[in-house]
């Protein structure tokens, strides 16, 4: 099974953020508790609205840039959440 996550998290204001982790059940607990990262901790709770796995950290984290880089209509429409 791949190790590394890349995750698209839907916010409790509607907005989306998009990190990676090793283990996706654990990170978003972080995130909920309001240890995880600085964007999402006024912004919980949070949930889980897409994840790819990779075997590598290296492709994992060049998706995660790459996801960071689409408008929100893009990621909107990656995530399913806006029909294409």
């Amino acid at each position: 099974m791949a190790a590394h996550v890349v995750y698209v998290l839907e916010c409790a204001d509607g907005s989306l953020y998009t990190g990676y982790t090793t283990d996706l059940e654990r990170r978003v607990d972080e995130h909920n508790r309001g240890v995880g990262a600085k964007y999402t901790r006024g912004r919980t709770p949070v949930e889980v609205v897409y994840s790819e796995r990779y075997e590598s950290k290296s492709a994992a984290m060049s998706r995660e840039y790459a996801i960071k880089q689409l408008t929100r209509a893009q990621k909107e429409r990656l995530v399913g959440l806006e029909e294409a």
